[in-house]
């Protein structure tokens, strides 16, 4: 298939001039039981983000995805996905030693999930191991990752990681967009994920965080708390996702914030957050106002967590105004 063994920094000048926003992370091969049955899809919280992006903004390798799979089956079954969703697969790295993390996931019938995971020697933990995989980071106008991006990391990785995303803010004037997705396992512990992440937020420009995490992360007793300590570390932009309440601007500015529609049912909140964030930076990439990506947010998570599953199909209708374009 082509492009599949392509290496990292290899890239043609259509990519270069197209990518609006890159993801970065680890994606897996989901397991869902359905009835006596194991139904397999592919999912990640970042890889979830590219897709519904990409999605809304309806253009070819506007969004690329950077992680590293195996060349076993379920690898290419991922890789196959990810050309059909329209991203740009140039900044996917094979690994011939190691293979896809697996995970299993449980729903409970509020749509509250449990999962188990086959994941500590995925060939996404090895991303970034040669300088070579940092190049691509330089060749988008917005660069995503969340915290799990941050937590499959090593240490000395995620400090390379994180020094280049520095650098690039500065040299090639790159946007940052950050989610805190905590997910407690995943870290050594909570003093090492609170500095990593504190970091993080020091370098975002487009702050995308869910209450909850920014509470059991820093301890901050209620929203406004939260939003004070981003805009201290210099977020300017994004929004604070409030579950059921809606989003908040994260601007220190007032925002008129629209009427959320509530969920009709919750089914699976597998993605909410991300299909959220998917349909938030596509409006910021077509120039849209906060009001209305804060809308598109919403409404995209609304109809997400009414299906079981983590990518699912969604109604776009309304979300991309005429006469909207992807570039520039």
């Amino acid at each position: 298939m082509a492009g599949m063994t392509r290496r990292f920094g290899e890239f043609d000048e259509a990519a270069r001039r197209t990518m609006q926003l890159l993801c970065v992370g680890e994606a897996m091969a989901e397991l869902r039981q359905d009835a006596a049955d194991f139904a397999v899809g592919f999912a990640g919280d970042s890889f979830n983000t590219a897709i519904y992006c990409s999605r809304v903004l309806n253009a070819p390798r506007a969004v690329g995805y950077l992680t590293r799979i195996g060349k076993d089956p379920l690898s290419d079954g991922f890789f196959r996905l990810a050309q059909a969703e329209g991203l740009n697969c140039e900044t996917i790295g094979r690994d011939p030693e190691r293979n896809i993390g697996i995970y299993a996931v449980q729903t409970d019938p509020a749509g509250e999930r449990s999962f188990y995971y086959w994941r500590a020697d995925s060939a996404a933990r090895r991303l970034f191991q040669a300088e070579a995989e940092f190049e691509p980071l330089g060749q988008c106008k917005i660069l995503y990752f969340s915290a799990i991006s941050l937590a499959i990391m090593s240490e000395p990785v995620r400090g390379r990681f994180l020094s280049h995303v520095a650098r690039l803010r500065h040299t090639h004037g790159i946007k940052v967009a950050f989610d805190s997705n905590y997910r407690p396992l995943l870290w050594a512990d909570l003093k090492t994920a609170q500095a990593a992440i504190d970091q993080a937020w020091h370098l975002t420009d487009i702050a995308l965080p869910s209450i909850d995490d920014e509470m059991a992360l820093f301890g901050d007793v209620d929203e406004d708390a939260i939003l004070a300590r981003l805009r201290r570390c210099g977020c300017r932009q994004g929004a604070l996702k409030r579950a059921a309440a809606g989003p908040f601007a994260v601007e220190d500015v007032a925002i008129a914030l629209p009427r959320f529609a509530p969920a009709g049912q919750v089914l699976d909140s597998t993605a909410a957050g991300d299909s959220f964030n998917g349909a938030y930076l596509a409006g910021v990439i077509l120039g849209a106002d906060a009001s209305t990506c804060l809308s598109w947010g919403h409404e995209l998570a609304r109809q997400v967590v009414a299906k079981r599953g983590a990518i699912v199909d969604v109604s776009l209708e309304g979300f991309v105004p005429s006469g909207a374009a992807v570039g520039g």
